[in-house]
């Protein structure tokens, strides 16, 4: 390669970047708008998970709405108003959740843990940033305070799976036996994963059981998850 073809490439590899940081002013800038209005008129607005572009390189796949709603409804169903839910690396049901009618929501403890600084404009003050390689840096107010978690470990390697698992036992209440005023269980566990995942999901979650739920993603994702829950609900049944 010449001095010419390495300025050419140099110049390419230049424009490129400047494409990026512009998109990504642009994206922030979108996102800043979108925060402030949600603290103006934030009952007013919808605020779906169609608004986020999924990043690939986070492992970002959105689950279809049916399954969001399905998730959701789940998490809260026979919940009372002490319960705390706390979903994790799974924006697209705590995006279906806030848009549920009040009457449904029994309860406002319900927090967002994601790595996506984006989605603090659905969370706000109910949103922390969680980086499942450290599973030990968790919300303090939360640690073992959650009762009720969902939990879908981004990338379908034991490791990962692995460190969430840890994450969610410095999350979850250390009693399972408390009872909603519902005369419910408080405790409830969903790990949404894949399937390859099985054995992985029994080690680590020995509480939970497959259930006859698939959960489905907006963009066709090949990969065929499966629902493990420590309880059955009018959504699925253990199989």
């Amino acid at each position: 390669m010449d001095s010419d073809d390495e300025i050419t490439l140099s110049n390419h590899a230049l424009a490129a970047l400047q494409e990026f940081k512009k998109e990504e002013k642009d994206r922030l800038e979108t996102f800043e708008k979108l925060y402030k209005q949600s603290e103006e008129k934030f009952e007013e607005r919808k605020l779906t998970i169609d608004l986020f572009q999924e990043d690939w390189q986070l492992s970002q796949f959105w689950y279809s709405d049916e399954t969001s709603n399905i998730l959701g409804k789940a998490l809260l169903e026979g919940a009372d108003s002490d319960t705390v839910i706390v979903i994790a690396s799974a924006p697209a049901v705590y995006a279906a959740i806030l848009n549920f009618p009040e009457e449904d929501l029994p309860t406002k403890h319900i927090y967002l843990l994601e790595f996506d600084n984006r989605f603090k404009v659905l969370g706000k003050d109910h949103f922390f940033q969680y980086d499942y390689n450290f599973p030990d840096q968790i919300p303090e107010e939360l640690r073992n305070k959650c009762h009720r978690l969902l939990i879908d470990p981004p990338f379908l390697e034991e490791e990962c799976q692995n460190k969430s698992a840890q994450a969610a036992r410095n999350l979850l209440v250390k009693d399972k036996n408390l009872k909603t005023k519902e005369g419910d269980l408080q405790f409830k566990l969903i790990s949404s994963t894949g399937e390859r995942m099985n054995e992985v999901v029994k080690k680590n979650y020995p509480e939970t059981k497959v259930t006859n739920f698939y959960p489905e993603h907006k963009n066709g994702l090949s990969n065929e998850f499966r629902c493990y829950a420590s309880f059955e609900c009018s959504y699925w049944k253990f199989e």
